[in-house]
Parts: C-alpha cells; structure tokens; sequence
C-alpha cells in the first residue's frame, strides 16, 4: 500500500498513487455502476476510471475557480458551434501525470490500460478541423494557467459515423450517449430561457422613455453540461459547458389524461430537437431554420450566463464587462452574439445604446477561418425576421450607425457604403454574419500569415480600410500533448531521451534535434519508431478494410474533409498515372508506396461523394492487379476521427496538402503530420507557407500555382482543356476513368467528376496537375536515399515548435484578450 510521506494513506477521491487510484476504481465500480464482480467488463472499468479520474480534476476546478474569483482575472470565453474533443481518458492521465499510476492500478485489478482506453465512446461534436481546433485551444489555455470557459452545444448525435458500402459513403448515427458520459457534470441549476420567433412591441418604461421588447413566439430553456478541461503538469482545471435544450413545460397532464399522448409530450420533442443532431442538413428551409436556431441558442445561454457571473461579482458592474470577460467567435457561427448581447444590455439591462456597443466592440474578437463565399454565413432576410424579430431591428440600428461611419471617412462613396452593408442585396436580401462579427469585435483575425493578408486583401478588404488596427494574424496550432505524447509514444520517449521532458510545454526545445539529424545511430532510433508506427497503421487498415500492407513502403497519407478544394481527386489522377505507368512498363521500377486516405464528405455533397467512390473503386483494381500491387496500393480508411488519427499522424511518411493556393485557410492536420515526422507535399496556401519557412525550402516538396498566378490565371479565363490537351498522360487518365474502366464498365458513375474537371475545374487540378506528378516523382526519388530522407523527417519535428497551439493561445492571449497566467495551488 502506498502512504504518503508522513505515513498517512492517500485519499481515494484525489490521491495519486495506484493504490489511491486503485480504490477509488473499486469505488466506482461499487456505488457508481454497481455491478457486481462476476459481470464486469472492460467498459465498466473504463467508467470506473474515468469517473475517478474526474474526481481528480473536479479538485483542481474547484481550486481554480475559487482562485480566479478572489483575484478577479480576466476570463475567455471561447464560443465555438463545434468541440470535436477527442477521447479524453488518455490525455487527462497525462495530464494530471498518472499514466503509469492508471497502469498499475488497472493491472492489480486484473486489467490492460489499452484495453480499456480503447473502451471510450469519442464524442463527434464537430466537423474536423475548427472544432479540432477549440479543442486544442483549451487544453493550451489550460495549461498557460489561463482561466477560460468554452461554450458551444450539446448535440446528442454528433457528426455521423461513415461506412463504406460498395465504395459509397453511408452515414450512421453517432449515438455518443448510448453508454453515458463520464466526464460531464450536468448543472441543471444553470438554466437559461431562450426566445424564438415572435414579435416586438413598443411601450414606456418608468422614466417615460421609450422602449422596445421582444414578446417570443416560444420559448426554450437550456441547461448547462459541464466538461473539466485539465492542463498538462499544473492545478489549473477550467471548463466546458454545453448547452442542451429543454422544454419550459416539459409535461400536458390534461393532454395526457385525455388520451392525446403526443400532445402531452410535443413541446418537449419540439424543443429537444435544437440539440438533438450536429448541423442538420441546412439545403431545405427547415434545416437553415434550425441551423439558426442552434446557434442563436448556445450563443443566448452563453451570454446569459457570462452577466450571470458578473451579477454574483461584488466588485463589478456590467459596465465592468470587458474588463472580466473577452467574448471570441470561432468563425461567424456565433457571431449572433453581438445582437443578443445588445439586446440584453439595452432591451433588458437599460443601458443607453452608445454605452452598450462600446461594451459590445470592447468585449467581442472575431476569428475568421475561410475564405470560400459559400462558407461566409449569410441569412436570408424573411427567416432571420421570422425567428429572431427583434434581432433583426438590433442589427438595422447597427448597420444605420456603421454606414454613417462609412460615409464621415470615405465621403461620396456609396459603392463602398453598398459593399459593406450588413444586408446583403444580391439575389435576395440576406444577413452578412461575418460582416456583423466584423463590425461588432475589436479584433479580427486570419489563421495563417497567408490567410490574413487574403483576408486584408478580398473578403474583408473595406473593413481593413475602416480599421487596419483591429486586424491581425494568428496562426493556428495544435497541441503536442495529444498528437505526439499521447498518440506517438515511442517518439515521445525518443524526444524526452534526447532534448529532456520539457518540450512537452515548450516546443521549441525540439529544435536540439538538429543535432542528431546526421547521427547514424539516432537516425536508425528514429525510422524504429516509424516503422512501430507503421505496423501498428497496417494493423487498423487490414482490421478494418481487409487489405495488408507492408510498414516497410513509403505510407502517404491524405486525411481530411473531402472537398473538391482539398483535392483528393488530384491525389488520385496521380495514382491512376503510377497505375497506367506501370500497366505500360511492366519493367518499370517503382518505389513501394501505400496510398492512404481518410474523411468524411457531407451527406448532401455529391461531388465528394464521388470523390471517395472513385477512390475505393481505384483501389479495388490496384490492390488485386498483382502487375502493379507489389508497387502500390490504395486504402480508404473509414470514419476518420479524432482516435484513428492517433495511428494516422505517427505512421506518415509524406503529408498531402494540396489544395488551390489560397482556398485553405490555414490547415491544422498539415501541422500534426509535421511534429511526427512527415514530410509535406503541397502548394503555397495556409499554414503550409510558414511550415515551409520553418522546415526549410530543402525539406518540403513544393508544387502548384501561387495564389497570384491562380488569380491571374482565373482572371484571364481559365480553360481546362488546354491543359487537358496538352497533357496526353493527363487525357489518357481521364479517358481511364471515364470510360468505365474503374467502374466495371460502368460509364455514368464518374462521368459528373471527369466533366467537371473538363469543363468547369473550379479548383485547377487540371493546371496543377503536371506540377503534382513530377513533385510526386521527386518524392519517389527521395525515399529511395533512407538516411537523407531521416535527416528531413528529423529535421520537420525539430522545426515544428511554432505550431504548437501552446504559442498560438499566448498571442492571443497577449495580443487579443489580455488575459494573464493565473498560478492555482
């Protein structure tokens, strides 16, 4: 039995040994899930440790929460419609650092660690990279010391799980929930109403002035979900509280006792609904309603909540607002925030309106992270007047004023005034969300150096005229804890061996592997780990798909959202020339390359959809043809999550980031696959211009048009044609595809892709396409000199230190937000 060092035994709710631990296993076992011995499986030890790990952290939330109130620190509030998590049990036992403990104490009980790891429901509250994102950004925050709340929803069925049936995308549901969640803590004391619909009427309040206020058509309540957010080797525990909506009366007895059962309970169906799913399909009006709604929802019992706060803070009023608190919008999602947060302190707060918009702008930054039109939010008008009446006028009276300011500084010039309009009047007057988030935060920032300036220059170029000051770049990040310590273990000891333990929270340290990039010795270390990598990839991949793969082949990896703009298509035009190569050159001799992807499309995009039928269909005759299968071979992962890509990222050789210069924003994916050793293959967009900058010119392989040379190029008229003729392996590629040859005939299925890139290729994958191959045959030409191909693999995790989520967090936190450290003891 471990004791502490004055001889006392370890408390079983916060003690750290394995033998705490291992009690308070028992514990739970007993009075938590209370099965008996006999009927105990992995699972029940799975909720058995969480819960006791939980235990853990909730003493040091309550410790930081106690702390941030007597000191009063500033506090962020990170509003995200998305918190794609990942399974939590792994990265809370290295943070509160009782990995080994958990071990122990599971191996007394007769049990394995992985085993039970592998038990975790993960939680697909997210689409992939922004909600991979504020997930990151809390464990850094965290861990910084700095006190912060994330708020976002509780979707009861996250994003769906994806099958492939006959080459096709077929979504599941992702009952998340089915088994419970061990680490939230539901508040139903913490409640708020929320209206919906409705309309606005004027009256006199007790000083004869005039007021409006908004009579609700409905009304919703939502109630508050805890998640303890720990960070690595420090006390500091802040929150993630998920908004699940209620009915405000949840039972009609009279109903009931009539006999019309349905009635009884239909305004609890009704209002649970709003949770119920991540994004609905938002094609048909109902889904762009209820995509409205659940983010006017979480955004309303957020902003409730925050003045709830300040209510119970005796040193300070709400004027005191953006001094205790800073608002960020992930995206335009929230950006509702900046008129519900006008209506609450002028329509319920009484604050005049020049004194609530100065506290509004103070309070609220603005996270831009796409440049693509259609994923700029935009209402339009008569669904925004019918659900949010009262909203709607708020942001009349914004954009009146705003206008003004316009036209004091850029005098004359009504077509700027018509541009920057928060009502859209093209084809249908629309609500310009990111022009309100804009317009309503003090800061406003891109996620790469790139980024930023597009966004200077395009989308956002007028309001950077109107206020250059409040514009600035914050590269994205992600956090090593996760995606090295947790997911890559054996690099992990590899790096604590040769620069010391403290890169974990200083990821600049890596860079003393450049010491060691021209050592044999740790050269051979380093390709040891990849290869254990590999093998534990290759595993998944047969597990799951059917198909064997050799860890000893170059693994080159393309893991994301399929969109035409990430271009998996071209990635594949690339493997079906190797495939014709090879067909007619049975000589010819080919670097052994697997061929990996991974993502999902949404259900309703039917050109990604075709994209992974295309894939599979691909692979289906490579993988069989034994001409070509002992040079390569193709496989479409499926479901591909925040668990999978923790085999994903460590067995990468090559990264595939090749989407059109200037469509990504920023990546985070490309940065995961740099800190675990891969090389990068991709264009000069996002986040890969600064990876390339910092892995040097030498160790990334470069392709593709600029974003200078795709404007120009679009701008003198593109014409995919003329590089299709000119090109006859690229015409031989499309003719293959076309034709039915990948189909078993069939001529119609990839007809819609293959005329899409003919006639329109909004993407260029026709104009890269040349550049790709012959980069991919530099890339083939690389891998075939083992140690240089170290040396930059060592050298891509040694100069990977400035994407941690760690410096990311900082400058926001310096620049944006103000918010400081705050040791908790």
């Amino acid at each position: 039995m471990t004791e502490s060092t004055n001889g006392t035994r370890e408390p079983s709710r916060t003690g750290r040994s394995a033998e705490a631990l291992g009690r308070a296993i028992a514990d739970h076992l007993r009075y938590s899930i209370g099965r008996p011995a006999a009927a105990l499986q992995p699972t029940h030890y799975y909720r058995a440790l969480a819960l006791a790990v939980r235990d853990r952290m909730q003493d040091n939330r309550t410790a930081s929460t106690q702390t941030s109130l007597d000191l009063g620190n500033k506090v962020t509030c990170y509003l995200s419609a998305e918190f794609l998590m990942g399974p939590q049990l792994g990265a809370n036992l290295l943070n509160l650092g009782i990995e080994d403990a958990a071990r122990d104490a599971l191996a007394e009980l007769g049990q394995d660690l992985y085993e039970v790891l592998a038990c975790e429901e993960e939680p697909g509250l997210g689409n992939g990279g922004l909600g991979r994102l504020a997930a990151c950004y809390l464990d850094s925050l965290a861990t910084l010391e700095r006190p912060a709340i994330g708020y976002g929803i509780r979707y009861e069925f996250g994003i769906f799980d994806q099958e492939i049936h006959d080459g096709w995308q077929v979504e599941k549901t992702d009952n998340w929930l089915d088994n419970g969640n061990p680490w939230e803590i539901a508040k139903p004391d913490v409640n708020y109403l929320v209206g919906w619909s409705g309309h606005t009427e004027h009256y006199l309040d007790d000083a004869g002035r005039d007021r409006i206020r908004w009579v609700p058509g409905r009304l919703i309540k939502g109630v508050a979900y805890d998640t303890p957010i720990q960070g690595y080797g420090v006390k500091t525990c802040n929150v993630l509280t998920l908004w699940s909506a209620r009915a405000v009366k949840e039972f009609a007895l009279e109903a009931f006792n009539t006999g019309d059962y349905y009635k009884a309970v239909e305004d609890e169906v009704t209002s649970e609904t709003v949770t119920k799913v991540l994004y609905p399909n938002d094609e048909p009006e109902a889904g762009k309603r209820l995509r409205l709604l659940q983010q006017y929802f979480f955004v309303s019992c957020s902003l409730q909540h925050v003045l709830h706060i300040m209510d119970d803070l005796a040193d300070a009023s709400v004027h005191d607002l953006p001094e205790r608190f800073a608002l960020q919008l992930n995206d335009t999602h929230p950006s509702i925030g900046v008129a519900e947060l006008m209506r609450l302190l002028v329509d319920e707060r009484r604050l005049d309106w020049n004194t609530a918009w100065g506290i509004t702008v103070a309070t609220f930054g603005y996270t831009n992270h796409t440049l693509l039109p259609e994923a700029l939010e935009t209402w339009p008008l008569g669904l925004f007047s019918e659900s949010l009446p009262r909203h709607l006028e708020i942001i009349y009276e914004i954009n009146s004023r705003f206008l003004d300011e316009v036209r004091a500084k850029f005098p004359g010039d009504e077509d700027r005034v018509r541009r920057m309009s928060l009502i859209g009047e093209d084809g249908g007057k629309t609500v310009k969300m990111a022009y309100l988030a804009t317009v309503g935060s003090h800061a406003i920032n891109g996620v790469a150096a790139l980024h930023s300036e597009l966004l200077k220059d395009s989308v956002l170029k007028d309001f950077y005229e109107m206020w250059p000051e409040r514009f600035s770049n914050k590269t994205n990040g992600v956090t090593p804890r996760r995606f090295v310590a947790l997911s890559n273990p054996g690099l992990r000891a590899l790096l604590d061996r040769t620069v010391g333990e403290g890169w974990l929270t200083d990821l600049d340290r890596l860079r003393g592997l450049e010491a060691f990039a021209d050592d044999p010795a740790f050269r051979q270390e380093w390709r040891a780990v990849k290869r254990a990598n590999k093998a534990r990839l290759a595993e998944l991949v047969q597990t799951e798909t059917g198909i064997e793969l050799d860890p000893s082949w170059l693994f080159d990896i393309q893991v994301k959202r399929i969109h035409e703009y990430k271009r998996q298509h071209l990635n594949v035009l690339n493997i079906v020339t190797q495939y014709l190569r090879l067909k007619q050159n049975p000589d010819l001799q080919m670097a052994p390359r697997a061929f990996i992807f991974g993502g999902k499309a949404a259900p309703g995009y039917f050109l990604a959809k075709r994209i992974i039928k295309l894939i599979t269909a691909v692979g289906d005759m490579i993988n069989v043809d034994p001409s070509v299968n002992q040079f390569m071979k193709v496989v479409f992962l499926p479901n591909f999550n925040v668990q999978n890509a923790h085999l994903i990222y460590p067995a990468a050789n090559l990264s595939e980031q090749i989407s059109t210069a200037g469509k990504e924003a920023s990546g985070t994916g490309n940065m995961k696959f740099m800190m675990n050793g891969a090389l990068t293959i991709g264009t000069l967009d996002g986040a890969n211009v600064e990876i390339r900058e910092e892995a040097g010119a030498d160790n990334f392989f470069l392709f593709g048009l600029t974003v200078d040379e795709v404007e120009a190029l679009k701008r003198d008229g593109y014409r995919p044609a003329e590089y299709i003729a000119a090109n006859p392996e690229l015409a031989a590629v499309l003719d293959l595809i076309e034709h039915g040859h990948f189909s078993h005939g069939d001529t119609e299925v990839f007809r819609p892709l293959v005329h899409n890139l003919r006639y329109d290729d909004p993407f260029l994958v026709c104009a890269d396409y040349a550049s790709y191959v012959a980069c991919q045959d530099e890339v083939s030409a690389a891998w075939q000199d083992r140690d240089h191909w170290s040396h930059m693999s060592i050298l891509n995790t040694a100069r990977s230190g400035k994407f941690s989520s760690d410096r990311a967090i900082a400058e926001y936190c310096d620049d944006i937000w103000d918010v400081s450290a705050l040791t908790v003891h």
